[in-house]
């Protein structure tokens, strides 16, 4: 028995000691096996941290990229729209709405043909290079942006070619502003971002503080787009930090879960706290942008009803934002006037879907003064892509309608000068056409009373007489009339009109004009379509050109006639006026239509200067060149009533 409980009592501590070997071996092993990953990872640290290091800088250089992309889209897409014949302020509005959304877009310049620039935004003060753009005048053609170089303040530029060789337009970046936006928060919290030229100067960065010489750091050719640049990363952390990290976080493991737990806890409220700055910053930093626009932002829901306003707005309206956010339509600065109009178009906004639109009304003021601008309606989509409403972007174009309407007063009165100065250069001819009608009146009057005295008037005689005397009357009338409606000051009057009638008619006015200066009018009228146009204003401007061309020829000539011909090409009207006079001479062919630019001794030089702004007041174009055989030909295209643009 004491053997047994002997061998009993040996036998516990042997069951006791596996026991708490099984524990001690386990945890040796996992011990072995965290030093083996230690080992593992302290071997392959170097390579993982380069290609990660490779890796997030490709990262950088491929977001960069792309910004730079969309930048370059814009570009080419206001070419192609200018182009295409949209308005300069639609233009103009896209480019200030791309510059308020990416504040690295400094300026956008357009350059005429002679590289000159024609307006620039935000201002006349705004950055370009000129460097870039007499490049591309040597080679206007480009596929893509064309990039200047990088200047010390890291500023560059891109430009794009207008079709036609009409010009340029251009951008002006900043890097670092670029840099500042596009590389995110993680890679700026680990790694200093520089782009340096070949000399290694540093052109832009973004760095919160200088990492140690030996650090690991990658760098990536960023030519192109920017020639001679090279984009680099560098670690601010030396390798040796995040092999301790990882050691840590292994012995941290082995500790307690309790602590891991209590660890993933507050690292859960620690990426929750983060989330919470970058939203109340990123919060913070777009109302700045709304705050800082100069255009008016509206956002309202499919019901009309207002649910954001920015500042501008409220200054435009003259409104405060505790005013109009939440409430329903009517708006308090609708126009009373346009109720109807405003109305018919929220409905129409409702029916049309999720298509941007933009139209022309007026608002009025609290303080009661009318304001003329321009809507662009985009529609508002939520983050779960549901269309919720619209946002609209309201500039005020008072000022712009109004100099729009003095020009046109300006333009109208240069018309009216130029008809009163062509009807005084007319005034010996309209004479002697009026001396015709005139004369036959009185040889018709004379001869009546000779019957009537002689006592053998015959009623048919009389008659046919009177009748012939009315129809001279009605001519004289006629003539009278049309000089009427050439000086008299009016609005444009436009109504469909038939240029092979208008043509006809002006060549028949002219007649005696042509035998004064032994010229011959010959027409070459092809049947086209009618066009909308004011018949008086093209009629002085067919006067003009056809009196241009009898005087060219007054001295030196090649021929005895002035051809008018018409046709129709690609939607449009032709006319041509050929005459066989002495030419241009190129000098004075390059500012033709300038104003005070004349080649007659008594001229005003106003003539082909006024004819052209009323071709333009028909959309048309007047162009000038060398007629064949020698002479001048002046062309003048309209466009067709079926294709003609309508006003907005």
């Amino acid at each position: 028995m004491q053997e047994a409980w002997s061998a009993a009592a040996q036998g516990v501590p042997r069951r006791r000691d596996l026991l708490s070997v099984v524990p001690l071996v386990a945890i040796m092993a996992l011990v072995g096996l965290v030093g083996l990953l230690v080992w593992l990872v302290a071997r392959n640290e170097d390579e993982q941290l380069r290609v990660k290091l490779a890796t997030d800088a490709l990262w950088v250089e491929q977001t960069l990229r792309f910004q730079l992309s969309v930048d370059e889209d814009m570009l080419m897409r206001l070419a192609l729209d200018a182009a295409s014949g949209t308005p300069p302020q639609v233009l103009d509005a896209r480019a200030r709405l791309h510059i308020a959304t990416n504040p690295e877009v400094l300026s956008i310049i357009w350059y005429d043909s002679t590289g000159q620039p024609a307006r620039a935004l935000p201002g006349a003060g705004a950055p370009g290079d000129a460097a870039l753009i007499a490049q591309l005048a040597q080679a206007p053609r480009a596929a893509r942006p064309v990039y200047g170089g990088v200047g010390p303040d890291g500023a560059v530029s891109l430009a794009f070619p207008l079709e036609g060789g009409a010009g340029h337009v251009a951008a002006t970046l900043s890097m670092p502003l670029l840099l500042d936006r596009h590389v995110p928060w993680w890679i700026a919290e680990q790694y200093g971002v520089q782009l340096r030229d070949s000399s290694d100067r540093v052109l832009a960065e973004r760095q919160r503080l200088v990492p140690p010489p030996g650090n690991p750091r990658h760098a990536i050719s960023f030519d192109p787009p920017l020639r001679g640049t090279v984009l680099g990363i560098v670690a601010y952390d030396p390798p040796a930090a995040s092999r301790s990290a990882l050691l840590f976080g292994a012995i941290a493991a082995l500790a307690a879960f309790a602590v891991l737990a209590l660890v993933a806890m507050s690292r859960s409220a620690r990426r929750r706290h983060l989330a919470e700055l970058r939203l109340r910053g990123e919060t913070a930093f777009r109302r700045s942008m709304e705050e800082s626009l100069t255009v008016g932002l509206r956002a309202k829901d499919h019901a009309g009803r207002v649910l954001f306003v920015n500042p501008a707005f409220c200054d435009l309206v003259g409104w405060e934002a505790a005013d109009l956010v939440g409430r329903d339509p009517p708006m308090p600065y609708w126009d009373p006037a346009r109720l109807t109009e405003t109305e018919t178009r929220h409905r129409a906004l409702q029916a049309g879907g999720a298509i941007s639109q933009s139209f022309e009304t007026r608002f009025r003021h609290r303080d009661g003064h009318e304001i003329d601008v321009q809507v662009y309606e985009a529609p508002l989509i939520d983050a779960a892509g549901v269309h919720r409403g619209w946002m609209g972007s309201v500039i005020d174009i008072t000022e712009a309608k109004r100099a729009a309407r003095l020009a046109r007063a300006q333009d109208e009165t240069m018309a009216r000068t130029g008809r009163l100065v062509t009807l005084g250069e007319m005034a010996s001819t309209l004479a002697h056409e009026l001396n015709q009608p005139l004369s036959a009146i009185a040889s018709y009057a004379a001869g009546m009373l000779n019957l009537m005295e002689r006592g053998s008037a015959d009623p048919a005689q009389l008659r046919l007489a009177t009748e012939k005397l009315a129809q001279q009357a009605g001519r004289a009338g006629l003539i009278i009339r049309g000089i009427q409606d050439l000086v008299k000051k009016r609005e444009p009057r436009f109504s469909e009109t038939r240029l092979e009638d208008l043509i006809a008619e002006t060549v028949a006015f002219l007649a005696a004009d042509a035998r004064e200066h032994r010229v011959r009018l010959v027409t070459d009228l092809a049947p086209v379509p009618p066009v909308q146009a004011d018949r008086i204003l093209l009629e002085q401007v067919l006067i003009n050109l056809i009196r241009n061309g009898m005087e060219a020829m007054t001295e030196t000539r090649h021929g005895d006639t002035v051809t008018l011909r018409l046709r129709s090409e690609e939607g449009q009207a032709l006319i041509e006026i050929a005459d066989q006079g002495a030419g241009i001479a190129p000098d004075v062919a390059e500012r033709l239509f300038d104003a005070f630019a004349t080649t007659k001794a008594q001229g005003m030089g106003m003539g082909l200067k006024i004819c052209r702004s009323i071709i333009e007041l028909h959309r048309g174009q007047l162009t000038h060149g060398d007629a064949p055989g020698g002479g001048t030909v002046f062309r003048v295209t309209l466009p067709l009533a079926g294709s003609r643009e309508e006003s907005v």
